[in-house]
């Protein structure tokens, strides 16, 4: 089996490609152009894998890389996946993080439509949640352009599934996090400067509205529902998540506990660190992905946070300096 992953240098592609090399996968991943390489989340596999280079900007570069590995599924995890930066660029977003999707889309339409595309929705399509827990049937009501994007994507994946007969799937997951999140998501920035400030290195953390509450799992678990999706007899999509849900004061809590710190002494309160329109509760119901796929996470909120706290005193210990 050969498998194709746009997003395949960030953190969901790289355990991805780990993953399905394990299943004894051949992987391709598209990477944009560009003048400085930053392979660090699959140097460890980079000479295993095929680098094509495209964008989701261009539907000829789709093209040619669909055509040139000729892969029986494509995973489409590239997208401009920070919320506040899509408020800064909400046109770029937009065309990446939606249109991209339609690219990707006609590139298998024309290719090979045999060819099983999987797409990364986001629990960010809630937003203004209708319910709770959210499911499947819960209406979307997205409260950024990102989510909006992510929307335009989802129902387009959809689109080309009943129009033309593509094995085309969404799985809506809530936040999945890992040492390799970006160092501008509130968790890595939390478990970062956590670390720093254990280490001596930093004096307080900045953060926004402590009482955002999120569905925060471990990545590495929620490739391998991706990656279920894609073997069931009929395609469908399903929400991932741990169905728990905890704020983002709880996350930082948990970190200064890791290293025996009161989180109160460090965490200061940011104004201009809030979101234009918050989001303010996402909990999802992952019923059908546990009874229709048997998938479960295997790591939990506070092993999570551990995980991404040692890892971060590790990384400042192996640099040997202060990090940035």
């Amino acid at each position: 089996m050969k498998a194709l992953i746009t997003g395949i240098t960030g953190q969901d592609g790289s355990y991805l490609a780990e993953f399905l090399l394990e299943k004894g996968y051949e992987v391709g991943g598209m990477v944009r152009r560009s003048s400085t390489e930053k392979f660090d989340r699959i140097e460890g596999i980079r000479d295993r894998i095929a680098i094509f280079q495209a964008d989701l900007h261009d539907q000829t570069s789709m093209i040619g890389a669909v055509q040139s590995f000729q892969p029986d599924e494509l995973y489409n995890l590239a997208a401009q996946s920070f919320v506040p930066t899509s408020w800064a660029q909400p046109v770029l977003t937009g065309d990446f993080t939606g249109l991209g999707v339609t690219r990707v889309l006609e590139a298998i339409r024309q290719v090979n439509p045999s060819i099983r595309f999987y797409q990364a929705s986001s629990s960010e399509m809630f937003g203004k949640v209708r319910q709770t827990p959210q499911t499947e049937q819960t209406p979307f009501y997205p409260r950024s352009p990102y989510g909006v994007a992510k929307v335009y994507g989802h129902h387009i994946t959809v689109n080309y599934r009943e129009s033309y007969g593509l094995f085309a799937v969404s799985g809506i997951l809530f936040n999945h996090e890992s040492p390799r999140r970006g160092l501008e998501f509130v968790t890595r920035k939390i478990t970062h400067t956590v670390a720093r400030i254990a280490k001596g290195h930093a004096r307080e953390l900045r953060l926004g509205n402590l009482d955002a509450a999120r569905d925060w799992g471990f990545a590495g678990d929620y490739v391998r529902a991706m990656w279920m999706m894609l073997q069931r007899e009929d395609p469908e999509d399903f929400v991932v998540a741990t169905g728990e849900a905890h704020t983002v004061r709880e996350f930082a809590r948990a970190a200064f506990a890791r290293v025996g710190l009161n989180w109160e002494d460090y965490v200061v309160v940011d104004p201009d660190l809030y979101r234009p329109a918050e989001v303010e509760h996402l909990i999802g119901d992952a019923t059908r992905a546990h009874e229709t796929l048997g998938w479960k996470p295997e790591i939990g909120f506070d092993e999570l946070v551990g995980i991404m706290v040692d890892a971060d005193l590790a990384a400042i210990e192996t640099a040997g300096a202060p990090a940035a």
